[in-house]
């Protein structure tokens, strides 16, 4: 079981007990500055300030006793924000219809970096429309995904 999924496994479930829906999480192993960053969120209100830091004291509190990382490191919780990450298929599901930025580890049809509307999931692959074509994604060979309002018709809409 890889690092990240041996802290998922850890933190998710505390995180979920909280009332809380565990978005994903992302760690950077960088020896001079390791952080865990944790994504929650409470889809029907939202979240706030002082529900990362009622979640980070939980979660700090684990990982003192468990020590799944070794050393130094930062533990962030932070909200998806407006620039949600996409972890899983479940989430790109979830966002049918809206424009996400994609990197992949390896390169499909010659790139690594797509940005589309997402059309569909179907057995864990994501189907996202760029400039009219449609590519098919393996959500395991993603190495990183978050959606991309267009965030001129956002600010606009509000004005």
């Amino acid at each position: 079981m890889a690092a990240i999924d041996r802290l998922e496994a850890l933190l998710a479930p505390i995180v979920e007990d909280q009332g809380y829906e565990f978005v994903g999480l992302e760690y950077s192993s960088n020896p001079k500055n390791r952080l865990l960053r944790v994504y929650i969120d409470k889809p029907e209100t939202g979240i706030d300030v002082d529900d990362c830091a009622d979640v980070s004291r939980e979660l700090s509190a684990v990982m003192d006793v468990e020590e799944p990382i070794s050393g130094q490191y930062t533990l962030e919780v932070s909200s998806p924000g407006i620039e949600r990450p996409l972890f899983t298929a479940e989430h790109f599901d979830r966002f049918v219809g809206e424009t996400a930025r994609v990197q992949m580890l390896a390169p499909v049809d010659g790139r690594r970096r797509f940005k589309g509307r997402i059309v569909g999931v179907d057995d864990g692959v994501v189907r996202l429309e760029v400039d009219g074509e449609e590519f098919a994604l393996d959500v395991a060979g993603i190495e990183k995904a978050r959606l991309a309002p267009d965030l001129d018709a956002l600010f606009a809409a509000q004005n």
